[in-house]
């Protein structure tokens, strides 16, 4: 049995589709525990890339089994989309399993997703207005809409119904739009629950039967360790939990099973939307990271903000996560800088923090303590061994691992799937 869990260490974007279908390679089984399709990966496979925002990126791999679990909202129109984009691009979704216990993105979470958020105005949290956090909110009250509930007619339209009666009067005498017709509503859900029909089942038996079976299982979270509903920069963050504890909650497996927790470093720091940023670059460096890096959400297109490397984030990230291996991503980007800058602590009113702070009011007051390291010139794009790196590189991982106490297994120097340094084994 080999069970490894994948997560983002910063505010997401790190890189994990590429390190995902890295390591799918070697894995039986890939599982996405949380989420949304608020989320995209982004995977490069012979100079062709392609975008998911639901199926797990092992998809690729034919003769893997790849699952939605439980942990996830699913907008089945999304989710539809999806397997036609895969279908034309040639690539089998026979070994696709949903989890029925999943919970559905109904018509009127999106555009109540909009609506509130709009209605927020100053204080709009930044969400990608596809209805995440209201699916989520109706799973915490209770009135959630499971898949196995949508695949049955009578339930579907029971709940429906109910439902249907307090979102109308949110949409109407709240924000003043339009009602939801329920007609149309259910007409539209019970063509899309045909149509994924044939994928659902019992994923957590699956995933423990593999697991029990000696398989190697690896698991997939969205977003990254400051988007955590609980650990995240609060109230900027998801409906969810992309921490390595999400996984076990979000696949339906016990602690126990797993070995491996791999934090996916990007060489920088990125986020998309509000909140603070202690190291982000407001200035050309900035615009320079993001232009080369293609920092641009892959569900949004929104720009994304860019900064230096945050050890304190990471050393965070690590203690959550209980972190045993890094990822290092998209090195290549900082080629050609004289100049890099390592956060290695925040300034707050005249105290040095090493730690992480838990106020948001905190963190937005912390000035950045940079450590100034030398770059390099050398084109890394072609390189497949470490030790032909440049020394200022290694120096630049080599105090990432100083800083964190989590050596850097694996190292990515661009986009395609060979384009990945090994130091070691994760399964």
């Amino acid at each position: 049995m080999a069970a490894v869990i994948l997560i983002g260490t910063q505010w997401g974007d790190e890189g994990k589709g590429k390190i995902t279908d890295f390591l799918a390679e070697k894995a039986d089984m890939v599982v996405r525990y949380q989420g949304g399709n608020n989320a995209g990966h982004t995977v490069v496979i012979n100079k062709e890339t392609y975008k998911l925002h639901l199926i797990p990126s092992g998809i690729f791999y034919p003769e893997k089994v790849c699952v939605i679990g439980n942990g996830l909202v699913i907008d089945p129109k999304v989710l539809i989309e999806e397997l036609e984009y895969l279908k034309d691009k040639g690539v089998s979704t026979d070994n696709l399993r949903v989890s029925g216990n999943a919970h559905v993105i109904m018509p009127y979470h999106r555009i109540l997703d909009v609506l509130e958020e709009e209605y927020k105005g100053d204080q709009k949290i930044g969400t990608t207005k596809r209805g995440i956090g209201p699916a989520y909110k109706d799973k915490a009250s209770r009135t959630g809409i499971r898949v196995l509930d949508f695949l049955d007619k009578d339930e579907l339209a029971a709940k429906l119904q109910y439902n249907l009666k307090e979102k109308n009067l949110l949409i109407t005498k709240v924000y003043g739009q339009e009602a939801l017709s329920y007609e149309a509503v259910l007409q539209e859900c019970l063509e899309y629950a045909e149509r994924i029909r044939p994928y659902v089942g019992d994923s957590s038996l699956e995933i423990n039967h593999f697991l029990s079976d000696g398989k190697k299982v690896l698991f997939e979270g969205a977003q990254g360790t400051l988007l955590d509903l609980d650990h995240g920069t609060y109230p900027y963050v998801t409906s969810s939990n992309p921490v390595a504890g999400g996984a076990c909650i979000g696949a339906g497996v016990g602690p126990t099973r797993i070995n491996k927790v791999v934090g996916v470093v990007k060489a920088y720091t990125t986020r998309v939307g509000e909140g603070p940023f202690p190291t982000e670059l407001t200035c050309q460096t900035g615009e320079l990271i993001r232009e080369k890096g293609g920092e641009y959400g892959t569900t949004t297109g929104r720009p994304r903000r860019c900064g230096w490397l945050d050890a304190v984030i990471t050393r965070y990230a690590v203690r959550i996560s209980g972190i045993s291996d890094f990822a290092f991503t998209k090195l290549d980007v900082l080629t050609g800088m004289d100049t890099l800058k390592i956060c290695t602590a925040y300034r707050y009113k005249g105290e040095v923090l090493h730690d992480f702070p838990q106020s948001l009011k905190v963190l937005s007051e912390c000035e950045a303590i940079y450590e100034e390291m030398p770059g390099w010139q050398e084109d890394l794009t072609e390189i497949s061994e470490y030790s032909q790196l440049p020394e200022q590189a290694k120096n630049y991982i080599h105090r990432l691992e100083e800083l964190t106490g989590v050596p850097v297994t694996m190292l990515a120097v661009g986009p395609g799937r060979n384009q990945t340094i090994t130091r070691g084994n994760i399964f």
